[in-house]
């Protein structure tokens, strides 16, 4: 499945927005929009286990024991077994509460923290689906604000750290809705 696309810069950085399906993106990071156990679940998580494999699984399970459940807006990095990518780092977005319950702040938080462990990792390429608008219920049009202006500020503030940011939304609404967040980020300027 493939649709959309759209890309614009940010410093260096290539920004893009498409329609598609994560796990056959060949960046050198997709991001899993995790559990706090890292099992796997349903939705982006568990395409992401199953087109892995069980090195994704083994590996995740592997941090659970080590660290236990991972808190919301934390992130770690497990070989991508069977996938394109090399590596898939595990973020956990909130749950949706309304809004009031501090959403915003932990959403942005979880695409900061898997930038953050990209560049420390020195991965260059990285592609996330859109947290939290499945399961946890987060309206995409309320998420997709947020997760753009946390990685704007983020290529603002890290000049040179990534080559590309992929933003893959796997429906054509996903990522309309995504667009026009973008639009909006960009009229604000």
């Amino acid at each position: 499945m493939s649709g959309e696309r759209y890309e614009t810069t940010i410093g260096k950085t290539r920004l893009v927005l498409l329609q598609g399906d994560i796990t056959t993106q060949e960046v050198e990071a997709i991001v899993n929009a995790a559990n706090r156990e890292l099992t796997p679940g349903g939705g982006v998580s568990g395409a992401i286990h199953r087109a892995g494999g069980p090195e994704v699984t083994k590996a995740a399970a592997a941090i659970r024991r080590e660290k236990g459940p991972l808190a919301t807006g934390e992130a770690v990095i497990t070989p991508g077994g069977n996938l394109p990518a090399k590596w898939v780092i595990h973020t956990v977005g909130p749950v949706w509460h309304g809004g009031d319950k501090g959403e915003p702040e932990l959403l942005a938080k979880a695409y900061r923290s898997c930038l953050e462990l990209a560049v420390a990792r020195g991965i260059k390429t990285i592609a996330f689906p859109s947290i939290s608008t499945g399961v946890y219920g987060y309206p995409v049009e309320k998420a997709a604000p947020v997760a753009l202006r946390a990685i704007r500020e983020f290529l603002e503030k890290h000049p040179g750290g990534l080559s590309e940011v992929r933003m893959v939304l796997f429906s054509q609404g996903d990522f309309a809705a995504y667009l026009r967040a973008w639009e909006g980020l960009a009229e604000a300027n």
